[in-house]
């Protein structure tokens, strides 16, 4: 792996932690503004707390080490709450601004995944076998 590679993934992977974290933690609690953007995106607020605890378990497991097939689904996870949250806020008609976050951790989601070390994809795990 070379340097740059592994600095855009530690890069993109702590970005991603920290936001997947915070946000988990945010929507888990339900504080910090979330329990409006999924009223006015017409979802339930029970909704927060699952998402949220996802989330963070999503972080845990993109964190620790070995694990390849948790980290796929991790990242699987990831991408589909971004782009499910990305595609409801243009559903209901807000302006892109309103889902640039979910743009900026769905791109991030991607870029951390792509450039994830080999010892971390389901692929270098069949081949030891």
């Amino acid at each position: 792996m070379t340097k740059t590679k592994k600095i855009s993934y530690w890069a993109s992977t702590i970005f991603l932690s920290f936001g997947m974290l915070a946000g988990g933690i945010q929507q888990m609690l339900q504080i910090g503004g979330y329990n409006e953007i999924i009223s006015q995106l017409g979802f339930p607020l029970y909704l927060l707390s699952i998402l949220g605890t996802w989330k963070i378990l999503g972080v845990i497991a993109i964190l620790i080490p070995k694990r390849p097939l948790l980290k796929e689904w991790a990242y699987a996870g990831f991408f589909f709450v971004m782009s499910g949250a990305t595609i409801s806020h243009i559903a209901v008609g807000q302006p892109i601004t309103e889902a640039m976050p979910s743009i900026i951790l769905l791109l991030v989601t991607v870029m951390s995944w792509y450039y994830r070390p080999n010892d971390r994809k389901i692929n270098e795990l069949q081949k030891q076998n």
